[in-house]
């Protein structure tokens, strides 16, 4: 499954949009242009809002110094940018911007390992650089070839790591973190595969009965037919659980600098008693 076996083109609308003609590899289930014509697939462009929003709430949540000295990481950037890039992709459904939605996800899912690999670890610069070397090479070659199965193998890979590096963090890291956190941390964790579960079901079936769901929304009619455009709530529904995982990763590196802090202080106290 995935969306580079189902392409759903040649729409009545296709051709009427700024857009048209669509030509990129990726054509979801949603009618093109069949609500306006500035957006190929209106709501699985205005879903993007929700990556932008989650990025804004962190930007200058507690801690931001105003409207043009926000608080930022790789995380909330790249979050910032999926929404923009996907939002590009869905209203356009343009190659060149499909590729710009792409290596937005695989940037999103390259902060999070990054996050979580270079969290309490004393070979950071050098996963630093790994990765800001390894990610424009990766993009480049994909753009070179455009084989969805090689971006799809890559943002696989980069979750089977980040879920690997989570097992380790919270059952096998030694010491272990307290026990109220892990508890926390770990319940929270659970909740968040779960929902980005139930956004890449949701994904797939939009994908898989594509036929049956615009027979049905035709019945349903406008608005509600749009509850059922399922593309939709992925975007949603892939928004809040990264968000809530970039949540855990900050905590998780305030907890591992608070506790570097404080080896510091007591080895220091050490060297002075020695003197």
């Amino acid at each position: 499954m995935g969306h580079h076996n189902r392409h759903f083109a040649g729409d009545p609308h296709a051709l009427e949009g700024v857009w048209s003609p669509p030509t990129s590899a990726a054509n979801f289930c949603e009618e093109d242009y069949a609500v306006s014509r500035y957006f190929a697939e209106f709501i699985s462009t205005l879903t993007n809002l929700a990556y932008v929003y989650y990025a804004l709430v962190y930007m200058y949540g507690p801690g931001s110094k105003g409207l043009f000295s926000p608080r930022y990481d790789f995380m909330s950037i790249s979050l910032l940018v999926l929404g923009i890039g996907s939002f590009a992709f869905h209203a356009t459904l343009r190659q060149s911007m499909q590729f710009a939605d792409e290596l937005a996800m695989l940037g999103l899912v390259w902060s999070l390992l990054q996050g979580v690999l270079t969290i309490g670890t004393k070979r950071d610069r050098i996963l630093n650089w790994s990765m800001a070397v390894g990610f424009p090479l990766f993009s480049a070659f994909y753009i070179s070839n455009g084989k969805i199965i090689y971006h799809a193998s890559a943002f696989g890979l980069a979750l089977v790591l980040i879920t690997i590096r989570g097992h380790y963090l919270f059952l096998w890291r030694n010491p272990p973190f307290p026990e109220t956190k892990r508890v926390s941390w770990k319940k929270r964790g659970r909740r968040t595969l779960w929902l980005l579960l139930i956004g890449y079901a949701l994904w797939n079936i939009d994908l898989e009965f594509c036929t049956e769901l615009r027979s049905l929304r035709v019945k349903i009619g406008l608005p509600w037919a749009w509850v059922l455009e399922l593309h939709g709530w992925w975007h949603v529904l892939t928004a809040v659980s990264a968000s809530w995982f970039m949540d855990i990763v900050r905590e998780v590196q305030e907890e591992l600098r608070d506790g570097a802090s404080v080896a510091g202080k007591d080895s220091e106290s050490e060297r002075l008693k020695e003197l």
